[in-house]
């Protein structure tokens, strides 16, 4: 059966469309009235407002091949705003993302500093907080094979910028270990469980190391039972479930031996670990959180 469609226009219409109405107010943008920039005694202080889970491409260097990758950043922006400011403008959180875009936007320490400077100017505001997550990929070999492949953590950076200019930057990363069951182990005759464990690492430094993304992957994974492997062959298969039968954690010994590793760091002032294992025997996960602080 063949339809006979009214045109495209009255099938807009016959949905709700209207034809646009008469245009009175100002279209140029310095007639236009700006709301948010109102100056009035607006109550409270405001914390923080700004835009969050904007996506954009960026660019990572790393220590670990590929050492230059692109991938996909998801960035919160915030400021603080006085009580006598109606709001913030929006659009110069998206405006100053694009020129960094545009120049080629770099996950560096240096940048992001660079970034929250600019984007306080561009606000007006002193108080400006950045936070910027993305996934980091990593070459990892099979351990007989040394077939390769890609896995990858997921990264956090926040910067901070205060009424006095001064920057404080926050890391954290968080990657997938297997960890096998001490307690299963030590009561079967034979085998014990094992599981794919996440581990969270938040770090407070002095200043971020150059290379603190790989240090971080490596005192999560070298304390775990093994690693997790993107491409196993037999021969890698038989040494990684060893290494796990060897190394038996609980998500208490993870924790505690991740704290261990990062407490010997210079450039790390405190931090949280955290160890969530996804168990392959309950329905449940087993989870462990260990905070630290060092003294001055």
């Amino acid at each position: 059966m063949n339809l006979k469609l009214p045109s495209k226009q009255e099938r807009h219409k016959l949905f709700g469309s209207v034809q646009p109405g008469e245009k009175l107010k100002p279209a140029i943008k310095d007639e236009m009235v700006d709301l948010q920039s109102q100056k009035n005694d607006f109550l409270f202080n405001i914390d923080s407002v700004g835009i969050s889970n904007v996506k954009i491409p960026v660019t990572i260097n790393s220590f670990l091949e590929p050492v230059k990758q692109g991938t996909i950043a998801a960035f919160t922006l915030t400021s603080s705003i006085p009580g006598n400011q109606k709001g913030t403008n929006m659009s110069r959180f998206i405006e100053q993302l694009e020129e960094y875009r545009l120049r080629g936007f770099t996950m560096e320490q240096e940048q992001l500093y660079q970034f929250v400077s600019d984007l306080s100017a561009r606000l007006g505001q002193k108080n400006v907080r950045l936070e910027v997550e993305f996934p980091w990929f990593y070459e990892r070999k099979g351990p007989s094979s040394e077939l390769s492949g890609l896995n990858h953590a997921t990264v956090r950076m926040t910067v901070q910028q205060d009424s006095d200019k001064n920057y404080k930057i926050s890391g954290e990363l968080s990657c997938a270990v297997t960890t096998l069951c001490p307690c299963s182990k030590e009561i079967s005759e034979y085998s014990a469980h094992n599981q794919r464990g996440i581990v969270k690492i938040s770090v407070d430094p002095t200043v971020l190391s150059e290379n603190w993304k790989e240090q971080l992957l490596y005192a999560a994974e070298s304390n775990a039972s093994a690693c997790i492997h993107p491409l196993l062959k037999r021969t890698d298969e038989k040494i990684v479930t060893e290494t796990a039968y060897e190394n038996p954690r609980f998500v208490e010994d993870m924790v505690r031996l991740v704290a261990a590793d990062l407490y010997e760091k210079e450039w790390i002032n405190g931090f949280t670990v955290e160890c969530r294992n996804e168990e392959s025997i309950h329905l449940h996960d087993a989870i462990a959180t260990l905070t630290y602080k060092k003294e001055n």
